[in-house]
């Protein structure tokens, strides 16, 4: 299947896609405020540059775009055009947020991957089930985890193999 734009209007759409203050990003900062919780976002010193850090709890929280981070749900779709392109481009996104988690944790810092499918779309959670599980996760003080459309479940860390 061809692309449905043209190269030039393709590369404009692809700047155009946001790094930071995206709209799962927003909900979920209204939520830790509104919870109360202090944090930072965008630290540049931290591996990943995590979208908000927690340093009071030594928690971490990035949220994950479904299709940018290859998440196993309704919301990823592998791409018709260029499917080779994106698969790679997608599996070293993957490849560098293990690392970053890894490294995260080695670190002493506790992550939560918060997936795109858990904030949007229609089989989100609501913001008192949002809440009420990042709060049980803050407070607990042990082990990372992820939220998606099933809730609260461990987040496997592993360390990849390093490049030279």
């Amino acid at each position: 299947m061809a692309d449905v734009h043209n190269p030039a209007t393709r590369s404009k759409n692809m700047r155009a896609i946001g790094t930071r203050d995206t709209a799962i990003e927003k909900r979920l900062s209204a939520l830790l405020t509104s919870s109360g919780f202090n944090f930072t976002v965008q630290d540049p010193t931290l591996a990943g540059r995590p979208d908000f850090v927690l340093a009071d709890y030594r928690c971490i929280i990035f949220t994950h775009g479904c299709f940018w981070h290859h998440h196993d749900c309704y919301l990823f779709k592998v791409p018709a055009t260029r499917t080779a392109f994106w698969l790679e481009k997608i599996g070293k996104n993957a490849l560098r947020d293990a690392r970053d988690i890894a490294q995260l944790v080695e670190g002493g810092w506790r992550v939560m991957v918060v997936w795109e499918c858990a904030l949007r779309g229609k089989r989100k959670l609501t913001d008192e089930v949002l809440v009420e599980r990042l709060e049980e996760w803050i407070c607990a003080g042990s082990g990372s985890a992820q939220i998606d459309t099933q809730g609260i479940s461990p987040l496997k860390v592993t360390s990849p193999p390093r490049t030279q």
